[in-house]
């Protein structure tokens, strides 16, 4: 019985880590379909690269800083329990390499490709893992600490701060040391509106993530005997509150309905576990219409050129998703209860301050030395001939 328990959970965290990873051709087709016909190329070969590098030093460092194992050992080792911890490390890598395919949304069209993959590297190899192992495997006593200070550990069942909230805070001082794209903000006041290129590309990147987030969240239990279908039934809530309130928030814009249920699926993985469905639904909602006033406020208003909206979506959203674990998960609105708001609150406020400093160490570092961003011609001609020499259709330009 043991011996098929141990297959039983390599088989359930493995179908997990597949699901996730399946995440990332959304990452990469909700970036070709929202950025320019001259930038889709670069968008599909980031995602893809971004993972690879994330894979190497993840399984060289990072895993190692949040969690302690090492694989330099004997294969022999690493095939004990049905090789359990090796399929433990693929799905929590496809979590890590989810926060350099959000920043990969931010800094779209104008950033260079090489410094790119160098943050990716230091990101994802210590930012992201010591955070990761702070809140996920109790280092340095801070859960202990928050424990002590406010009755509970601060809890984020799949996420919401841990990964969501980490990439989009990280995201932003990437975005503004970047500056917007060429033309988007002209002297005289007026935006040039850089429309989406495919809404069916979009909508299909947007779909692939929708469904490989119930591996995001309910995997995230790591053992079969844990699962639990209130995670599944709370992001179905979740994901279609957020999508209606996108809808009527966004006046029908197919952009922000498609964005919906991304921001309703951020927010509620940190309570997923413990939040009654009615209140996944109205977290999910909350988090569609933070999502398209934040993005509309950030790009007209305020001028940052965040192109997919990665701060608000993942940013913002992840943030409210770790404080309303602290009140939709107490008994008092149905949830299961054991978390607490003040946990909730200041473990979610130092994601933030981590992330916000990471990001900002990290890519002001990048802009001194080896710089971010491509030429003004570069940008002109776009991403997939300045970077990769062909573009996205090339026999149909030719034919032209």
């Amino acid at each position: 019985m043991e011996a098929l328990k141990q297959g039983a959970d390599a088989l359930f965290i493995l179908l997990g880590g597949i699901m996730v990873l399946a995440m990332h051709a959304g990452f990469a087709f909700l970036e070709l379909g929202t950025v320019r016909r001259k930038n889709q190329v670069n968008a599909l070969v980031k995602i893809l690269v971004d993972f690879s590098v994330s894979t190497v030093v993840y399984f060289l460092v990072g895993y190692g800083v949040a969690y302690g194992t090492s694989f330099f050992v004997g294969a022999e080792v690493l095939a004990a329990k049905n090789g359990y911890e090796l399929v433990k490390f693929f799905f929590l890598l496809t979590f890590a390499a989810a926060i350099p395919a959000i920043i990969s949304g931010g800094i779209a069209e104008r950033a260079r490709f090489w410094p790119q993959l160098i943050a990716t590297a230091v990101i994802v190899g210590f930012i992201y893992p010591f955070f990761e192992g702070i809140m996920w495997n109790q280092h340095f006593g801070v859960q202990a600490w928050i424990k002590a200070l406010t009755g509970e550990e601060f809890h984020d069942f799949a996420g919401s701060v841990v990964v969501h909230a980490v990439g989009g805070w990280i995201a932003l001082p990437a975005v503004i040391l970047l500056g917007a794209r060429s033309n988007r903000y002209r002297k005289d006041g007026a935006i040039s509106a850089h429309p989406p290129s495919s809404i069916p590309f979009l909508a299909l990147g947007a779909w692939i993530l929708t469904v490989g987030w119930f591996g995001f969240n309910v995997m995230s239990a790591q053992t079969l005997d844990k699962i639990s279908g209130l995670v599944a039934v709370n992001s179905l809530m979740a994901m279609v509150g957020g999508t209606l309130a996108a809808l009527v928030a966004g006046k029908n814009d197919p952009g922000f309905v498609h964005n919906g249920p991304l921001a309703g699926l951020v927010a509620v993985c940190a309570g997923s576990d413990l939040m009654h469905p009615l209140g996944a639904l109205v977290v999910g909602a909350a988090a569609g219409t933070i999502f398209v006033v934040m993005f509309t406020l950030t790009q007209n208003k305020w001028k940052i050129d965040d192109v997919l909206g990665v701060w608000p979506l993942h940013g913002l959203c992840g943030t409210l998703g770790g404080v309303a674990a602290g009140i939709f998960g107490s008994k008092a609105l149905g949830g299961l209860g054991g978390v607490s708001l003040g946990a909730q609150l200041i473990g979610t406020v130092m994601g933030v301050a981590w992330a916000m400093l990471g990001g900002l160490v990290v890519y002001g570092v990048l802009k001194a030395t080896t710089g971010l961003r491509l030429s003004q011609e570069e940008e002109y001609d776009g991403a997939d001939l300045s970077i990769h020499k062909i573009s996205a259709s090339p026999e149909r330009e030719a034919n032209w």
